[in-house]
């Protein structure tokens, strides 16, 4: 191990390990994951079609399909060995038996595994069954898993019945989306993850393990996992303004946080920073602005501003997740699915010393 990995994986302070991993393997599968869902962070869905255009409509077909049973496999890149880039990523996926591909990459150890095991059984008989479907939506229910459609579980349960055919088309489809398109990206976003790495480590120097998990999630609290004696730290590009954070293991989590400059844009040749446009866009709307007054003054749930504004609570929920992507609220997520929020004043006021860089940078045209 070098001494840059060293200090990468092994660095350590009083209270819980803090651990730190990068590579752009991880992006490699949050890329896909952004341009399958681009509205949720706050992207043009025509620029993303644009992007996925660069396959033929079967691999296109693939990557939509194993988005769904896929997502980002984090425990498995987790484990890669260094320097853990996109094509390291495929070479370990070529060393993998095809029919192994889709449980490696889908099957998460902190899992349900009573999914896992009806998945298997699926696997096992070639054929899927009503039975299956239920028990897999009821085991997803009791997780409150969320933005999983009974489409997408039969179309998860169908990958299952023959996952050797599924592992060969998968790879071929993630070796063209690489050669068409992220390689590119790739030597882009690369410097970038390395310096947003540095920055998380200082700032770790001075900050509680609290303090620092909301400077990295722009504004989440995490009660739930706030005591795990390990928390392993990685930067994606792709991902801001969201984050991932869920048990890597029994004693330890992961997050992956966010790392893209706020006057950057993953578009290229975009000229206003994704940032900026977040926030005026969450912000030109009467309801969400009585949204944020109502919590710079107090802690409220979903629940107390439905109340309130005497709105229903998909509405609210909608108003709510806007101002999150813009990052313009603090989220609690509570053990028991309870969410609270407030207003986060800061980034209001860093939204502001945004805009006028901006307008002070050079003319365009």
């Amino acid at each position: 191990m070098s001494a840059e990995q060293a200090e990468l994986k092994g660095k350590t302070r009083s209270g819980p390990m803090l651990e730190w991993d990068s590579g752009t393997a991880y992006d490699l599968f949050i890329s896909l994951d952004v341009l399958h869902h681009p509205g949720f962070f706050g992207l043009r869905a025509s620029w993303a079609a644009g992007v996925r255009s660069r396959l033929s409509i079967e691999e296109r077909k693939i990557l939509e399909r194993g988005n769904k049973a896929i997502r980002i496999p984090f425990h498995w890149i987790y484990t890669l060995p260094e320097p853990k880039n996109g094509a390291s990523a495929l070479w370990a996926l070529r060393q993998l038996a095809a029919e192994k591909r889709l449980p490696t990459l889908a099957f998460d150890p902190q899992a349900s595994p009573r999914i896992g095991e009806i998945l298997q059984r699926i696997s096992e008989r070639g054929i899927w069954t009503t039975d299956d479907q239920e028990e897999i939506r009821k085991n997803l229910f009791h997780k409150k898993e969320d933005g999983i459609s009974a489409k997408d579980i039969e179309t998860v349960m169908d990958l299952w019945v023959d996952p050797a055919s599924f592992g060969e088309r998968y790879l071929s489809a993630l070796q063209t989306y690489y050669q068409a398109f992220y390689a590119e990206e790739e030597r882009h976003i690369a410097p970038i993850l390395r310096e947003a790495l540095k920055q998380a480590q200082d700032l770790a120097e001075n900050l509680s393990l609290e303090d620092l998990l909301e400077r990295l999630s722009q504004g989440l609290h995490f009660p739930s996992l706030i005591d795990l004696p390990k928390w392993v730290f990685v930067p994606s590009y792709w991902i801001t303004p969201l984050v991932v954070a869920d048990q890597l293991a029994s004693d330890s989590a992961l997050m992956i946080f966010g790392a893209r400059p706020a006057n950057e844009s993953v578009v290229p040749g975009e000229v206003v920073p994704d940032a900026l446009l977040r926030a005026f866009k969450a912000v030109a709307d009467p309801t969400r602005l009585r949204i944020l007054r109502y919590l710079v003054h107090e802690q409220l749930t979903p629940t107390e501003i439905t109340r309130r504004l005497r709105l229903r609570a998909p509405t609210v929920s909608h108003h709510l997740n806007a101002l999150r992507l813009a990052g313009l609220v603090h989220l609690t997520l509570e053990s028991h699915a309870e969410r609270r929020y407030t207003a986060r004043l800061e980034a209001i006021r860093e939204i502001f010393s945004l805009l006028d860089e901006f307008l002070a940078g050079e003319d365009e045209d």
